[in-house]
């Protein structure tokens, strides 16, 4: 499973969604979206924090610690 948070530089909620992850031990990266400019165009990125899970996007907000355990299964 390939996880990446997708985020602006300045997102100040980025830093806890990938807390959040680290805690029910779901390995990820953090992407910005300024370096990726073109995956961002094809993901229709207009917001930040995106959780993006094997190339979909799956949440494109903050979600809660419920709802990612409920999509991870934790």
């Amino acid at each position: 499973m390939n996880v990446m948070i997708i985020a602006t530089n300045g997102c100040s909620h980025s830093a806890n969604l990938s807390k959040e992850l680290d805690d029910l031990g779901i390995k990820h990266k953090v992407v910005h979206a300024e370096d990726e400019i073109d995956l961002c165009q094809q993901l229709a990125i207009r917001h930040s924090p995106n959780l993006v899970v094997d190339g979909e996007v799956i949440f494109r907000r903050q979600p809660t610690e419920r709802e990612l355990r409920e999509f991870f299964n934790c």
